[in-house]
């Protein structure tokens, strides 16, 4: 599995869990040239899932990402209730709800059908790898695999290592995920959260308490992240971001900002009185906003076209950008000096 002559497109991968997520991950690796066994543990989700792909498919054919027919991909995909179809897989992915017994469950049955070298990963954005992978019967190849919605057009992945982690397993994935159009991160000690999600909860934690302590509303704290960082991250990230705008500054903020920002502990109000009146966001109209069923329509429409154009956007400047562009120039001044070359 780690020899470097493997031909990726011949390693099958096997996904558990169709929910949204399972879907688009499915899709990511067909479209990669993948044999893809995806397997249901809620038999409702096969109902949805062969249209689900179909249609991630056919927009990125339409968008122009993939070149074939979706048929074409479809043709090295198996959907089935049936565990023991992951038996030829090198990889498995799994993709359920984050409830700790429902994956030991989940984890049993895999481990119970694929090869003593196959790896087994989850894509769990909350609970800690090192906890999860005490649940395995070989936790040496457990991991994390943590993708982004939806998981065929963004760049983003994190291959996340747990305490018994082989790293030459991880090292292993790392180089695979460049193949499906990943830049991902590799994270060598495990933390909860891992490295995006902690991120992005401390800035919910901040925007729950700028809203329920009335200094601005949902719409505005919106408004706020969509102009500001929102128009510089998928360039620069957060550290190249200061470099860009002078490191001194933020230093000096620092020192008084840093003592004033929330560090509550609680779920916030806000987001609890939403769930527990039963508030589901799009899925049922109620969230911090509320949607018709057009509206909701729409939004989510929207949002699949936002995440092609902003695919398009950043792959134009991958994170390399300068690099390339300092080669290039230096090419063209060897080219200057010397034209024979």
């Amino acid at each position: 599995m780690k020899e470097s002559s493997t031909n990726v497109n011949e390693i099958v991968i096997g996904v558990v869990g169709l929910g949204m997520m399972g879907c688009s991950i499915t899709t990511c690796l067909l479209m990669a040239g993948h044999e893809v066994i995806a397997v249901a543990p809620i038999p409702v989700d096969l109902e949805f899932a062969e249209s689900r792909i179909t249609h991630h498919l056919q927009n990125s054919r339409q968008e122009k990402i993939i070149s074939e027919e979706p048929a074409t991909y479809s043709r090295h995909l198996v959907l089935t209730e049936d565990y023991s179809a992951l038996r030829p897989c090198k990889l498995v992915i799994e993709c359920t709800i984050e409830d700790i017994n429902i994956k030991k469950s989940v984890y049993q049955k895999i481990e119970n059908v694929i090869s003593a070298d196959a790896l087994l990963v989850s894509n769990t954005s909350a609970l800690p790898i090192s906890m999860l992978q005490k649940h395995t019967n070989v936790p040496k190849r457990f991991l994390g695999l943590h993708w982004a919605e939806p998981s065929h057009t963004t760049r983003f992945l994190e291959v996340t290592c747990g305490e018994q982690t082989d790293i030459e397993l991880a090292e292993w994935l790392y180089e695979l995920s460049h193949h499906w159009g990943k830049e991902p991160t590799l994270v060598r000690k495990d933390i909860r959260g891992f490295i995006t999600n902690r991120i992005m909860y401390a800035m919910n934690r901040e925007a729950f308490y700028l809203v329920e302590n009335g200094y601005d509303t949902v719409e505005d704290v919106d408004r706020a992240c969509r102009n500001n960082a929102g128009y510089w991250m998928t360039l620069v990230g957060l550290f190249r971001w200061m470099d860009l705008t002078g490191v001194p500054a933020y230093h000096t903020v620092m020192k008084d900002l840093f003592p004033t920002l929330s560090n509550q502990t609680e779920v916030p109000k806000l987001i609890d009185d939403i769930v527990k009146s039963g508030g589901k966001g799009i899925l049922n109209g109620k969230g911090f906003y509320e949607y018709s069923e057009e509206e909701a329509r729409l939004w989510e429409q929207t949002f699949t076209e936002f995440s092609y154009e902003i695919r398009k956007l950043a792959l134009k400047y991958p994170a390399d950008v300068v690099k390339r562009k300092l080669k290039g120039a230096k090419k063209q001044q060897v080219a200057g000096e010397n034209p024979l070359k």
